[in-house]
């Protein structure tokens, strides 16, 4: 299968004041973009032609590192899109709010513990809530490296490269991190990859 690029779940600007236009602009038509035009040109005649994205993710990893570079974000990014909604944030969904406090003691441990990975995430990737074992933990990773090639399967990933917050936050990645899961996650998203995994 090729990369496409999708269409944002929401106008450019509906993530304002905690996420600007301009970002989004740059971040999705540009970023995004390459990313998929990179990985698209990087798949043809690979031996992962013709598969899914997360096989080519999985399989990729640790071999063909182009590919995997450009899967990887490609198959973030997606799900970054809709982890993201206008006026985000609030109560989060019954299932998971209890799986969180078991897990991870309550929510403001898990929003605690999920900045602080996204703070602590030396130059570029990501900050992670994920599924292992049945059990939901706080995870990091660099680059364009996910859950899905440690073990797990994510659940909600914050984009902490530079281009997705510079523009609005210059250098101040905890305000970032405060404002995306404060006022910018959509936990019924999240809820929904849950289910699927749990």
């Amino acid at each position: 299968m090729s990369f496409e690029l999708p269409a944002l779940p929401y106008a450019y600007d509906a993530l304002q004041p905690y996420m600007s236009k301009e970002t989004l602009e740059f971040h999705h038509d540009k970023h995004h973009q390459a990313y998929v035009t990179n990985g698209n040109n990087l798949l043809k005649g690979s031996e992962f032609e013709g598969k899914s994205l997360v096989e080519i993710v999985k399989g990729s990893f640790g071999k063909n590192a182009g590919l995997f570079n450009n899967a990887g974000q490609h198959y973030n990014h997606l799900h970054f899109w809709h982890w993201m909604k206008p006026n985000g944030g609030g109560a989060i969904p019954g299932a998971l709010e209890t799986a969180i406090i078991r897990d991870l003691g309550s929510v403001e441990q898990m929003k605690t513990d999920f900045i602080q990975a996204g703070v602590t995430q030396f130059g570029s990737g990501w900050a992670w809530l994920a599924v292992k074992d049945g059990k939901i933990s706080v995870m990091k990773s660099a680059n364009g490296e996910s859950p899905l090639v440690h073990g797990a399967h994510p659940i909600l990933g914050c984009d902490v490269w530079e281009h997705s917050y510079y523009i609005d936050y210059r250098n101040r990645r905890p305000d970032y991190m405060k404002a995306f899961i404060e006022n910018l996650v959509n936990w019924d998203y999240v809820a929904e990859m849950y289910s699927k995994v749990k």
